[in-house]
């Protein structure tokens, strides 16, 4: 696989993070900004943002699918040929940290709303 120069090629990345929320002695919650320098919410939630090296990100997602590939293959020849089964799409979900860190989200994660990317495999025919 050839190399790319990325130089300083950067991208911001904009995440949203749940204000901390404080107690008082009176019970009353009072909630603390997480970040002074801005005021934009979104349903809330106040944005964070930072930039990140195309390099940095594009190497994260390619560990990251190089991981999710070997995990599908070895899925694959788990399947006993008699049942005629065979694997033939995946769809993730994942989310991109403000450090450029690929995660896979789970199940139970709402992901309309929060900037989720879908990546969809599909299995390729060899005969074309």
């Amino acid at each position: 696989m050839q190399e790319q120069d990325w130089g300083d090629d950067e991208l911001w990345i904009v995440t949203a993070s749940s204000p901390n929320i404080a107690e008082s002695p009176t019970g009353q919650k009072n909630v603390k900004s997480v970040n002074p320098y801005t005021s934009a919410t979104v349903s809330g939630e106040e944005l964070k943002e930072g930039r990140v090296k195309a390099e940095t990100l594009a190497a994260q997602m390619s560990q990251f699918v190089r991981v999710i590939g070997r995990v599908f293959a070895d899925a694959q020849k788990q399947i006993n040929p008699d049942a005629g089964l065979q694997l033939d799409e995946v769809k993730l979900a994942v989310d991109i940290s403000a450090k450029g860190e690929i995660k896979l989200l789970g199940t139970g994660i709402e992901t309309s709303g929060k900037g989720a990317i879908e990546l969809k495999f599909k299995r390729v025919d060899p005969s074309k």
